[in-house]
């Protein structure tokens, strides 16, 4: 084992909603992120970083809460879906971060059919 060095390691919280917005995206049943929520979000109120489809807010005692605001297939069980999305944000945050996740909240924006061709 190698000794611990002087020094900080900060991970920019743009980084934080960039690993979520990419988890989310891998996920079968999610057709896209939702940007149509971030109009009505104050960005300058505590520690809140917005991404598309994604709030992020850390606090102080280095756990992770999460917004996420997504469109998902209609062919899903969005039940299902909404909690796979939790499992596998907790799981990408805790492993690449070394973060605890406080809550992760999945917000269903809209529901995506694809149009029928004639």
């Amino acid at each position: 084992m190698s000794e611990s060095v002087p020094g900080t390691v900060t991970i920019a919280s743009e980084a934080l909603v960039t690993i979520v917005r990419l988890a989310t995206q891998e996920i079968r049943g999610v057709h896209e992120m939702s940007a149509d929520w971030a109009r009505n979000v104050n960005r300058f109120l505590g520690n809140t970083q917005v991404g598309e489809g994604v709030r992020v807010r850390v606090h102080d005692n280095n756990q992770v809460s999460v917004d996420l605001f997504v469109v998902v297939d209609h062919d899903v069980n969005m039940l299902q879906l909404g909690q796979h999305v939790q499992d596998e944000i907790t799981r990408a945050i805790e492993e690449m971060l070394g973060m605890e996740v406080r809550e992760v909240n999945v917000h269903i924006e809209d529901v995506f059919y694809a149009p029928v061709e004639a």
